[in-house]
């Protein structure tokens, strides 16, 4: 199997102001595809064929050595980049009704899950993406490291949970616009949050 970059389900200008559309052009089509080539390149030196990136991911073990680190690198970049564009949107749409109850379960409040998660998204060190997973229903936050995801098994920085909602963390994701001020960045990112995805891909996890 061959992967390709998925196109965006929207303009790139379609997030502005809060992200704007540079950045989107140069994040979508130089370092997603990046991480693709590279991908493909991996996968044909290591032979193998067939396999869905999220079977590649999560059964990195059955990576040959040679090939695993950048099967894990540029297999986590497709990844979270697909999941990325995907929950967001130009509309917010509307949360379900049960993942706003798992919300409030979760988190007390709308605003107290923002918090948690911006502040899970301001202590990742360097490079990284903070979470929003559901483990059997019930919601948590993490982040991983680089293209690290949770889904990946703990020896490669994960934690088997499923994410429903990613923000990337990666400088190339805000630093034309926000710079060094990455709380902004992610202060922003709630207004384009499509929780209508969000909500679909929790309904999977139930």
């Amino acid at each position: 199997m061959t992967f390709e970059v998925p196109d965006l389900p929207y303009d790139y200008s379609a997030l502005e102001p809060y992200i704007d559309e540079e950045t989107m052009r140069i994040h979508h089509d130089k370092h997603h595809a990046a991480y693709v080539n590279m991908l493909n390149g991996a996968l044909e030196a290591a032979g193998i064929e067939g396999k869905t990136v999220k079977e590649l991911i999560t059964d990195l073990d059955s990576v040959p050595e040679a090939q695993r680190g950048a099967v894990r690198n540029h297999g986590g970049g497709h990844f979270n980049h697909s999941l990325f564009w995907e929950v967001m949107g130009p509309v917010n749409g509307e949360m379900s009704s049960e993942l706003n109850a798992a919300l409030l379960d979760a988190f007390g409040s709308l605003d107290d899950f923002k918090a948690k998660f911006q502040t899970a998204a301001m202590t990742r060190f360097g490079s990284g993406w903070a979470w929003l997973c559901s483990v059997n229903g019930k919601l948590e936050i993490c982040s991983t490291a680089n293209q690290d995801n949770p889904i990946m098994g703990s020896e490669y920085g994960g934690c088997g949970k499923t994410p429903i909602l990613g923000i990337d963390v990666w400088e190339h994701a805000y630093y034309l616009n926000y710079q060094n001020l990455r709380a902004d960045y992610v202060t922003a990112f709630f207004n384009v949050v499509n929780w209508a995805e969000v909500s679909k891909r929790y309904s999977e996890t139930l």
